[in-house]
């Protein structure tokens, strides 16, 4: 208890900051950054270089209650198809702005559900995207699988298109959970589809676990914990549910006395974390676990960790194209957003142009800040010779940031003989708290998730 009595006294269970997967976060996006911006950074591209390729399916045949990710619902495929239709479009149009020979090094479908799509859809939009996008060497396909919107012949056409990384989510196995969040889904069939994964060759496998859910005790999170090491997967990840009805008005169905406590919270988190790591999971950032020799736990012992939209990666791809609603690219320039509402998505793209409707141009400070944001999350530790090394003078400008939070977390926080700073082990939970202290952007109205 000496450890929560202390993240207490510093603040962590009062404190909501950005999750930081970009620097700078989606709330300082301006619509002044569109898609004239987006154009330019698609035709500056390096060939040499592969990127990486998102993909967002934004519908659902069921909406879960917890979830705040931009999703629609639909009983029937008639709008999935037509939206297919407009991904298509869209793929044309970003080809027009491609130099030639640009390749593609990882493509991730999330959603939404994706594997909502029938086997068919799935092989039209994979040829749709290669044909844009030809694969390079090495080259990695996942996909965010609902268990209870798959089946053999969807997970064979996805093995066809070259899957070979599936994440499932889970979030909790007790039936009173599941019911308080509006997802039902029997142990029974993730484990069926785990089986049909791993029958068809797909090698490696994340679970998606969520702590913080209404009606969550430590328990029931055991129990669920128990069931997900049973299904052997290779990565874990452990989110926590950031309650914002104000932006996802379906979080208004959830109890809201029904949620644990901060601290509770953190115990939760916890026991999780202690038991992944006891059954030969590294602990990876923040919220990932890997088993040894996984490419995440590779990355993270080598120093090639990074950190996108998806969470903890090995990609090192500079490049992340977004294609469909809301999908976020990323450039070395700066970031551009599709419009986030599907009608206004679909209108952009019918129009003749590129979706980009907000973003941000990268200043030379941004990217020596979210550099070292990213270290700090990625390695708890800020490398000052690191940072000159890419940035060269300008990166010293952190130094009175890296005096102040030593200042501010004296009992975990320490300077490096680089004249950077290392979080102790007790203090990695105050991961994004010290981050934000690196963030030279003040996000009007932006409320973010809690750090506990």
């Amino acid at each position: 208890m000496e450890q929560i009595a202390q993240l207490r006294t510093l603040g962590l269970f009062d404190a909501r900051v950005p999750r930081y997967t970009s620097y700078p976060t989606a709330p300082v996006f301006s619509p002044a950054t569109g898609a004239d911006f987006q154009a330019e950074c698609l035709a500056r591209l390096d060939p040499a270089e592969p990127v990486s390729v998102y993909v967002h399916i934004p519908f659902c045949e069921r909406l879960c209650w917890f979830c705040a990710c931009h999703t629609q619902g639909t009983r029937t495929l008639s709008p999935v198809e037509s939206y297919l239709g407009t991904l298509e479009a869209e793929l044309a149009v970003v080809a027009r702005h491609l130099p030639k020979g640009v390749r593609m090094g990882r493509l991730h479908w999330g959603g939404g559900t994706p594997t909502i799509l029938p086997p068919h859809m799935i092989a039209r939009l994979s040829d749709a995207v290669r044909d844009v996008f030809p694969v390079a060497d090495e080259f990695e396909f996942s996909v965010e699988i609902d268990p209870t919107m798959v089946d053999a012949d969807k997970i064979a056409a996805l093995r066809a298109a070259g899957l070979n990384r599936a994440s499932i989510g889970i979030q909790d196995f007790s039936p009173d959970v599941q019911a308080a969040i509006g997802r039902p889904q029997s142990f029974e069939v993730t484990r069926d589809c785990v089986a049909m994964l791993r029958e068809a060759g797909v090698a490696s496998l994340n679970a998606d676990l969520v702590y913080g859910l209404p009606h969550q005790d430590a328990a029931r999170l055991a129990d669920t914990v128990d069931k997900v090491l049973s299904l052997a997967p290779d990565r874990l990840a452990l989110f926590g549910y950031a309650h914002v009805p104000h932006m996802s008005k379906r979080q208004k169905l959830i109890d809201e006395a029904a949620l644990p406590g901060d601290e509770a919270r953190f115990r939760l988190a916890r026991l999780a974390a202690e038991t992944f790591t006891a059954a030969g999971f590294r602990a990876i950032g923040i919220d990932h676990f890997a088993l040894p020799g996984d490419g995440l736990a590779r990355a993270a012992e080598t120093g090639r960790l990074r950190r996108n939209f998806q969470g903890y990666t090995e990609d090192t791809c500079p490049t992340l194209i977004g294609l469909g609603t809301s999908s976020i690219s990323r450039f070395r320039q700066g970031y551009v957003q599709n419009a986030p509402a599907t009608p206004a998505y679909v209108q952009r793209i019918e129009a003749g142009g590129l979706a980009g409707a907000k973003g941000h141009l990268n200043t030379d400070e941004d990217l020596v800040r979210g550099r070292a944001i990213e270290m700090l999350m990625c390695d708890f530790a800020i490398d000052q010779d690191a940072l000159r090394r890419e940035a060269g003078p300008l990166a010293d400008i952190l130094l009175p940031v890296h005096a102040a939070t030593a200042d501010r977390f004296a009992s975990v926080v320490a300077r490096t003989s680089d004249g950077g700073i290392r979080l102790a082990p007790g203090g990695r939970p105050l991961a994004r708290m010290v981050a934000r202290g690196y963030d030279g952007y003040a996000a009007e109205n932006a409320v973010f998730s809690k750090a506990s």
